[in-house]
């Protein structure tokens, strides 16, 4: 299955009528050592700075991020668009546009091979369309969190989805237009500030 390419991005598009197969995809152990095998591929977390205002706040474990799962090569991420298909894109590593690149996290280890995290990513797609991305209850970071403990049974560190949690604590004092599904803009002219 070849993606579709658009601004960069290669959109991972899902397999028809197996939505059933993506959530029952087994979890793998846990691994805790960032020591591995021959056969173990290393899963990593990148983060990237959504506003160039996490740098005074990153120091207190708050922040504005988005994530993506690196694995054989590939980052995997989730973005909004409006329409009902896969939200669920690949990229380079670390090279997302309209973000800055802040750091590369080791998760765990997964035994797939490249095909098979890719078949993988392709089941998972079904659960995380483009029109449901939200940014308090379903955003990039959460697709990271459920993808990174799939394959490694590790979670992401807690600081990365942070501000989502603390706005789903308290909704109600959210602005309405945070309590709807919500599409994100890139600001291609903050990554390029970074270069």
């Amino acid at each position: 299955m070849k993606p579709k390419l658009k601004d960069g991005w290669r959109s991972i598009v899902p397999f028809r009528n197996r939505s059933e197969l993506a959530s029952g995809f087994c979890v793998f152990p846990k691994i805790k050592s960032a020591n591995y095998s021959s056969g173990d591929t290393p899963v990593y977390l990148n983060v990237y700075d959504l506003t160039s205002i996490n740098g005074y706040f990153y120091w207190a474990g708050v922040g504005i991020f988005h994530s993506g799962v690196e694995v054989h090569g590939v980052e995997y991420a989730f973005g909004a668009h409006e329409y009902p298909t896969s939200g669920v894109f690949e990229i380079e590593p670390r090279e997302c546009p309209g973000f800055r690149f802040r750091k590369s996290i080791f998760v765990g280890t997964t035994r797939l091979n490249h095909n098979q995290v890719r078949e993988f990513m392709e089941h998972q797609t079904a659960n995380y369309n483009g029109d449901m991305y939200h940014l308090v209850v379903k955003n990039c970071n959460h697709f990271c969190e459920d993808m990174c403990y799939r394959l490694t049974g590790n979670r992401i560190p807690k600081w990365v989805n942070r501000l989502a949690r603390i706005g789903a604590i308290c909704n109600c004092i959210l602005p309405e237009a945070l309590k709807t599904t919500t599409t994100v803009g890139h600001d291609a002219s903050y990554h390029e500030e970074a270069d």
